[in-house]
């Protein structure tokens, strides 16, 4: 019998031993805007993948139903590690003036598609129409957001500055279409409703946000919204209502940002500053979540940093174009959670504000005016030690 050396095995053992030198180590979950929020269950767990794959992974061509007339491919393709978005994928919103709606529907509004398949051509802006770009904000936490009570959001409201501050934040009344189910506990007012995400906070839902996405990002039809948007023309659905749903139960599933060192002397001085600033008063740190069928974000208190209402931002910002009910000044206060990594989707460069115009912290915080002067000038007022304690404690979040 011929006798086998031992050496194979031992080198074998040795190997399995070390294999965990050899993974990558893979980034603390503060480092990271994506992945699901702790405390979903099995199944919960399940869908979120589903959500994922669809999200993230599905490419649409010319077979699959893209375009034809589009701004993207995919989701994800804008919205990188579920992040903010670059220059490269910045939307174009174009024909509303007022509050009296978009008076350039039938001519390719509100949204410009740039891009087309092979045997069309793509739109262009109808000269001298009021737009505005829109850079694609970062998808996580978003559950959260959603299931903010309207009464909550009303609470924040004060529409005719009672209190004397400066500050006076409004909703943004929306008219829905008819599959968008409407949020518990929805307040109705004249036969609109409360937007609570875009620029505009002219989306009520989810389920709005993404159906519209599909139409009018990929050129996808769904039952929900099954105009092609080139010809207007009603189309068989391109892709199934089970998977749209998949990728809402994925954008309200994904985890809040996570604070990092929080607990540093640095950080609590800037936070401390922030609110002397004035910032808070637009930029809430604290929010809270009513009762949800999915337990993991069900009567949460979190912390975005936004009222979620509207506010002027003066002139500077002012590009023309609105959306809803909002005038062309006003904005609805952007989250800050995730600030501090945005510049992992954007190419390693901060693109801030709504189109992405502003390259630093610094410079998105001098460009406020309207409601947020005040706040504005007493930033600039600060020492410049204390202007860097601010911006830290900015970039933690």
């Amino acid at each position: 019998m011929v006798s086998r050396s031992p050496v194979p095995l031992i080198f074998l053992f040795a190997l399995l031993m070390c294999c965990d030198d050899l993974v990558p180590a893979s980034r603390p979950k503060d480092q990271l805007l994506d992945g699901p929020v702790d405390g979903l269950s099995f199944e919960e767990n399940r869908r979120f993948q589903q959500g994922d794959i669809a999200f993230n992974d599905q490419i649409f061509t010319s077979t699959n139903g893209l375009g034809p007339l589009f701004v993207a491919s995919s989701c994800g393709s804008c919205h990188a590690g579920d992040g903010k978005g670059h220059p490269s994928t910045t939307l174009t919103r174009f024909g509303q003036i007022d509050e009296t709606g978009n008076q350039y529907l039938a001519s390719g509004g509100p949204q410009l598609q740039h891009r087309s398949i092979s045997g069309y051509l793509p739109e262009e802006l109808p000269e001298g129409v009021p737009s505005s770009k829109f850079t694609p904000p970062a998808n996580t936490g978003l559950g959260f957001i959603e299931f903010v009570s309207d009464a909550d959001i009303i609470a924040l409201a004060d529409p005719e500055d009672a209190d004397g501050d400066g500050i006076s934040g409004i909703v943004n009344w929306i008219t829905l279409k008819d599959y968008v189910t409407r949020n518990a506990g929805a307040i109705e007012q004249n036969g609109k409703y409360i937007g609570r995400f875009g620029k505009k906070a002219a989306v009520h839902n989810l389920l709005q946000q993404t159906v519209n996405a599909y139409q009018q990002d990929i050129g996808i039809t769904s039952s929900y919204e099954p105009y092609d948007n080139h010809s207007g023309v009603e189309t068989d659905a391109e892709i199934s209502n089970a998977t749209i749903n998949n990728v809402v139960f994925y954008l309200r599933t994904l985890k809040a940002p996570i604070q990092r060192n929080q607990e540093s002397e640095s950080i609590m001085g800037g936070k401390v500053l922030f609110v002397q600033a004035g910032c808070e008063k637009c930029h809430k740190a604290s929010l809270k979540t009513q009762s949800s069928s999915i337990s993991a974000i069900s009567q949460r208190s979190f912390s975005p940093y936004t009222d979620l209402l509207l506010h002027d931002m003066g002139p500077k910002l002012d590009d023309g174009y609105t959306e809803g009910s909002a005038k062309t000044f006003e904005w609805r206060t952007a989250p800050l959670w995730g600030l501090g990594l945005s510049q992992s989707s954007q190419g390693g460069q901060f693109y801030l504000l709504h189109d992405g115009r502003a390259r630093s912290i610094e410079d998105a915080i001098l460009q406020h005016g309207g409601e947020a002067t005040a706040s504005s000038k007493n930033y600039e007022a600060m020492s410049r030690s204390e202007k860097d304690l601010l911006i830290t404690f900015l970039k933690s979040l």
